[in-house]
């Protein structure tokens, strides 16, 4: 399977849940599972779910909502939160064995968010796991053409991740008898 997975489905907010528990399950066995996953602010009277993202590695929460809505539009995303849990996570790809981005949405489609992070992992050559919104798929598509779509399933994760886990091992191995 392919090293960039994007997790695809209807439910944001259960998706996001799903890929906390998958990194969490990973990290728990000794995998370094870096990167961010949404949650939503879960406040009344409002159109646009952008709530947080949370830090896997030291568990900060970054805002990405805005109090005041700007004029024409309802999201309440805030561009400057996603920058800035981005910034805290770029120095932690490095050393990863799995990099998971919450989402390639409305800012990614733009060049902005979580661009940085994507490009960093794709640099390091590290795997990725992803969702992306459905009104911004071709947009993915085009960014990342030879990504993997996985249903939003345990099992399907967890397959995928043994691929990596082989693949992985078989390099480390190569390298070690390489040194």
């Amino acid at each position: 399977m392919d090293r960039i997975a994007v997790v695809v489905g209807t439910d944001s907010a259960s998706i996001q849940a799903l890929l906390a528990r998958m990194a969490a399950g990973w990290r728990a066995s000794g995998a370094a599972v870096v990167g961010l996953t949404a949650q939503t602010h879960e406040l009344a009277d409002r159109t646009c779910e952008a709530g947080f993202l949370r830090d896997l590695v030291s568990g900060a929460a970054y805002p990405m909502y805005l109090e005041v809505v700007p004029a024409n539009t309802s999201c309440h995303l805030d561009a400057a939160g996603v920058e800035a849990a981005c910034a805290a996570v770029l120095g932690q790809i490095p050393e990863s064995d799995l990099v998971v981005l919450s989402k390639f949405g409305k800012l990614e489609a733009g060049h902005s968010g979580l661009v940085p992070a994507f490009e960093a992992a794709f640099a390091a050559g590290k795997p990725i796991l992803t969702s992306v919104s459905g009104r911004h798929r071709d947009a993915w598509r085009g960014y990342a053409p030879g990504a993997v779509e996985l249903p939003a399933e345990e099992a399907v994760l967890e397959q995928w991740w043994r691929s990596l886990d082989r693949d992985e091992a078989a390099a480390r191995r190569a390298r070690l008898g390489a040194a």
